[in-house]
């Protein structure tokens, strides 16, 4: 029987966060200052990090993204579409892991 593949995403941004916790201050900083600057409100702010981790395939950003859009006020449709909208830029197989990455978060495969 296949072991299912455990998600450390999370686990390990804690691992890092205690060895060199200057730099996720400075990372998390920056995020917040960043966001600040300008007119988007938090929840669009988070739709379009979680468009852009999903552009990049990075599973764990896609991860933490759906999180922080939860949070913000995106309800799963919102989320489900931002990434939809990527198919036609990064094409269906990259907009569908997205969507299973969300999925994890969303349906409870990932929650905390």
């Amino acid at each position: 029987m296949a072991k299912k593949k455990q998600k450390s995403g999370k686990k390990t941004y804690d691992v890092i966060a205690k060895l060199y916790p200057k730099v996720i201050k400075a990372v998390e900083a920056l995020g917040a200052t960043v966001r600040g600057a300008g007119p988007l409100d938090e929840k669009t702010s988070q739709l379009i990090q979680l468009a852009a981790a999903a552009a990049t395939g990075s599973e764990g950003a896609v991860h933490s993204h759906t999180r922080r859009a939860q949070k913000a006020g995106a309800t799963p449709e919102e989320i489900y579409h931002t990434l939809l909208l990527l198919i036609s830029t990064v094409g269906f197989p990259q907009a569908m892991a997205a969507l299973s990455w969300s999925r994890d978060i969303l349906e409870g495969d990932d929650k905390e």
